[in-house]
C-alpha cells in the first residue's frame, strides 16, 4: 500500500473571480429558471386557455364571481388562486394569461401578484420545507391555513388600495 495515496492533500477548488462567479451564478440562475420555472408558467398558460377554450371558464367565473368579487375581482380569477396555491410561478403565468385575454384589469392583476406571493406555492414547498425541518405533520394544516388566510387578508387590503 502506497502512502503517497493516504496523505494526498484534498483538492482544492479554483478560486474564482468577480466575472467567473458572476458567470457560474448567471448559468445556473438560468438553468433553474429553465428548468423549474418556465414549465410551471407555461403550464398555466395552457391551462387558461383549455379553460377558455372549453368554456369551463365561464362555468368557473359563476361560481367563484361571488366570493372573488369580495377581493373586487372576477369570479375566473379563482384559477389564479389555485394556481398560486400550487406554484408561484404558475399563479403569475395564469394571471398574465388572464389579463392578455382582457379578463383581468391591471389593478385586478396587482391584486392578485399580492395574493400569489403570500401564498407562496404553499402545497408545492409544504414537503419541501416543513418536512425537511422535520415539523410534525398533525401541523401542517395549521401552517398551510395561516398561509392561505395571509394570502385572503393581503387581497383584501390590496384591494382597497389598488381600487376595486
Amino acid at each position: 500500500m502506497e502512502t503517497k495515496e493516504l496523505n494526498k492533500p484534498a483538492e482544492v477548488e479554483k478560486k474564482r473571480n468577480f466575472i467567473e462567479s458572476f458567470v457560474m451564478g448567471a448559468r445556473k440562475g438560468f438553468n433553474m429558471s429553465m428548468n423549474n420555472m418556465a414549465p410551471n408558467v407555461l403550464f398555466a398558460f395552457a391551462m387558461i386557455q383549455i379553460l377558455n377554450l372549453s368554456g369551463l371558464s365561464t362555468v368557473i367565473g359563476k361560481i367563484f364571481g361571488p366570493v372573488m368579487g369580495i377581493f373586487g375581482l372576477p369570479g375566473i380569477a379563482a384559477t389564479v388562486v389555485v394556481a398560486g396555491l400550487l406554484s408561484t410561478g404558475g399563479g403569475v403565468g395564469a394571471a398574465a394569461s388572464l389579463a392578455l385575454n382582457g379578463e383581468l384589469t391591471n389593478s385586478q392583476a396587482g391584486i392578485l401578484l399580492v395574493g400569489i406571493m403570500l401564498f407562496g406555492s404553499v402545497f408545492q414547498y409544504m414537503g419541501r420545507v416543513l418536512g425537511t425541518a422535520d415539523v410534525e405533520s398533525k401541523h401542517y394544516p395549521a401552517l398551510v391555513g395561516i398561509d392561505i388566510v395571509c394570502g385572503f387578508l393581503g387581497m383584501f387590503v390590496a384591494s382597497f388600495i389598488l381600487g376595486r
